[in-house]
């Protein structure tokens, strides 16, 4: 069993929904050859913004609708992040839409402190795992990657998502822990980022990635281009099969 996927490493017009939305459209109209899951960095229509009062309350939901025409169009599962404005509250808010319309969400559970994230978006209560196409896949939102307990396989998933703003200073860092997630959990761990700079001056230097669950990378680049990677089930299987390693995990509970 495989799963096709596909990496959008961009860069973001700020604040910009319409402008990113036309963006992403033209790239998936690239698209070769066949494909089963799209994945778009974080805050894909606006940026890594910490002013989401400066765009529309709706467009989360305009952005939503988007996402299922799109997935709809071109038969392929997409996801993402945005900032998503609802009952009174900012979210950094991941989307994970099917072909059929079917779409469920993540709020991203550890807001960057750094940048007073914390102080204008909700954070996340749960972990959020898909079914799709013979894989389970746990989509999970940049920060996120520093705390590797949150992203502890415990339900048994095939492959951790990272969406991210992960500026060059920190890209080190970047490398390192999706190559340890990986090893750590016995899954494919895919990390998509963007590229460019932003208008407060952070530069982005992609590195997006999908490494197996040795921690080796199938692909790589630093460049606007779209990455493709196959998944393969049996590697997973093969490989949680000949080392047992996930079966001698500790057995805690998280509170959250």
């Amino acid at each position: 069993m495989e799963l096709k996927v596909a990496l959008i490493q961009s860069p973001l017009a700020w604040e910009n929904p319409t402008k990113n939305r036309e963006h992403f459209s033209k790239k998936l109209d690239t698209l070769n050859g066949e494909v089963d899951l799209v994945i778009l960095p974080e805050m894909f229509t606006t940026a890594f913004t910490m002013t989401p009062w400066n765009i529309a309350k709706e467009e989360g939901e305009v952005t939503v609708k988007w996402m299922q025409k799109e997935a709809e169009r071109k038969n392929v599962a997409l996801t993402g992040s945005m900032v998503y404005f609802e009952d009174r509250h900012y979210y950094n808010r991941l989307w994970f839409v099917e072909p059929d319309g079917k779409s469920s969400y993540y709020d991203k559970r550890h807001t960057f402190t750094l940048a007073g994230e914390d102080k204008i978006y909700n954070k996340g209560e749960k972990r959020m795992v898909i079914d799709y196409k013979g894989f389970r896949i746990c989509p999970l939102i940049c920060y996120d990657l520093r705390f590797p307990v949150w992203a502890r396989n415990t339900e048994n998933y095939d492959v951790l998502i990272y969406v991210a703003n992960w500026p060059q200073p920190r890209v080190n860092a970047w490398d390192a822990l999706l190559r340890a997630r990986a090893i750590e959990n016995m899954a494919y761990v895919i990390g998509v980022n963007r590229i460019g700079t932003d208008n407060t001056g952070h530069n982005y230097s992609g590195h997006s990635t999908v490494n197996d669950v040795f921690g080796e990378p199938i692909v790589f680049s630093t460049e606007e281009k779209i990455l493709y990677a196959t998944l393969d089930k049996r590697h997973i299987s093969e490989a949680r099969e000949k080392l047992k390693f996930l079966e001698d995990r500790d057995h805690f509970s998280l509170k959250v």
